[in-house]
């Protein structure tokens, strides 16, 4: 995977089910000859799949049921499941690949190096129109390599700040910050009211890539410009140099936050030491199931001038390969796996945001959501990282090996400037 999700997975993500049953069925829908009725009436395909439910038998549960439902639609067609610990997927599928033994469908982390390598259909050989024209519009930049969608949206997250309403209340912060001054100055009262941690920064080895994005969206800034990196570009370096002057040294945050990982952040905000920290939507989660007597509320991540217009995206991909020849199939079977009544099931289970506009009306109009509601919104402003790109894959680690640097001594343009020679060198790399 390329270990971006990660880290949802260990903060509970098989913990909550936020979700209740939603009225209507999209599996009652008249066949339009795109789908099932249209696919070969026999032939096997291979499924592999990440575990998201750190080996409890969740996921193999999950899509025990999505192929019970698709063989009652399809009975022809075999589906042959093997679910693989998020670990070792990445390793498991390469070893596939080296000994031409591919899966017919794959879901995990990144799909755009078996772009490179002309392993995968497009979406739209192995898609109806119908389910493809389903999905959040926000994801297909980041599903695109050269004009043509190969990856197909799983899993979703988005960010928003969430914050200990005791905590505020008690350093007399009336409502949430809207900019880098008004988070500063909250950081400070609540310093002043004895909270530990004012604001949790988290830029250790887990996702430093993620939180810094968070900061650069916020300046206008970002990993690339027009498809090229601009990693040390003014707005990058102004904002991680803003939150080291006026966050780490000012001592608002960690003592150590280039070595803090989010799960520890995390933790640490479920236990009332840390007054706020840009969150995903599992927190929501894990709050509602294991520390329900935390009060808490969410807004919009702040940016410089004003709260941030757009939010980082993350998401995971499932994709399908040529090498077996079963189009057919395969189509018949993404058609029903990513049908309304089937992705809601796996909302219910996992508490993701979802991908498809179908499953967000539905998701959004069911009170039970409130609290996830608010990732939901964003997810049309969402801003990915390059995933389409393969040397995104090679920068990614880079990133998260050396950021946490730019808060522990180091000059943030310096890092910067190095991981812009990566991320060209990367890019070099790939077109030799």
């Amino acid at each position: 995977m390329k270990r971006h999700q990660m880290a949802l997975a260990a903060t509970g993500l098989s913990a909550a089910l936020l979700l209740s049953a939603c009225g209507g069925s999209d599996d009652d829908k008249k066949d339009d000859g795109t789908g099932a009725a249209g696919a070969p009436k026999d032939g096997t395909i291979k499924l592999v799949v990440a575990d998201y439910g750190s080996g409890d038998g969740s996921m193999q549960k999950y899509w025990d049921g999505v192929i019970s439902s698709f063989n009652q639609k399809t009975p022809g067609i075999k589906v042959n499941l093997q679910v693989v610990n998020w670990d070792d997927i990445d390793k498991q599928v390469a070893t596939m690949i080296q000994n031409n033994d591919m899966p017919d469908i794959l879901q995990t982390g990144g799909y755009a190096d078996k772009v490179v390598d002309d392993l995968l259909y497009p979406v739209d050989d192995v898609m109806s129109p119908a389910t493809k024209a389903d999905f959040v519009e926000s994801f297909t930049p980041a599903a695109t390599v050269k004009g043509k969608q190969y990856g197909i949206p799983f899993t979703s997250s988005t960010r928003q700040l969430i914050y200990n309403t005791d905590l505020f209340a008690k350093a007399g912060i009336t409502e949430p910050p809207k900019t880098w001054d008004e988070l500063k100055a909250a950081a400070v009262k609540l310093k002043a009211a004895g909270v530990a941690t004012p604001f949790g920064l988290p830029l250790g080895k887990e996702e430093a890539q993620g939180e810094f994005m968070n900061w650069a969206l916020g300046n206008g800034g970002g990993y690339q410009t027009n498809g090229k990196y601009t990693v040390n570009s003014p707005a990058n370096v102004e904002a991680l140099n803003w939150v080291n002057d006026n966050l780490v040294k000012a001592g608002l945050t960690e003592s150590n936050p280039g070595t803090k990982n989010r799960k520890d952040v995390y933790t640490d905000f479920y236990g009332g030491s840390v007054g706020m920290v840009n969150s995903n939507p599992t927190m929501i989660a894990t709050l509602k199931k294991d520390y329900p007597n935390l009060k808490y509320a969410t807004a919009m991540i702040p940016g410089k001038t004003g709260p941030m217009t757009e939010t980082l995206g993350v998401a995971d991909w499932m994709m399908a390969f040529k090498k077996n020849g079963h189009k057919d199939q395969i189509r018949a079977f993404l058609d029903h796996a990513f049908s309304t009544d089937q992705q809601i099931k796996f909302q219910e289970q996992y508490s993701f945001p979802p991908v498809t506009t179908s499953v967000m009306a539905k998701m959004t109009a069911n009170p039970a959501n409130a609290g996830l509601k608010p990732y939901i919104d964003l997810l049309p402003k969402a801003k990915f990282y390059p995933l389409n790109d393969v040397a995104w894959d090679v920068l990614s680690p880079k990133i998260k090996e050396q950021l946490g640097s730019a808060v522990s001594g180091k000059s943030p343009k310096d890092v910067l400037d190095q991981l812009q020679k990566e991320a060209e060198s990367a890019v070099a790399q790939q077109k030799s």
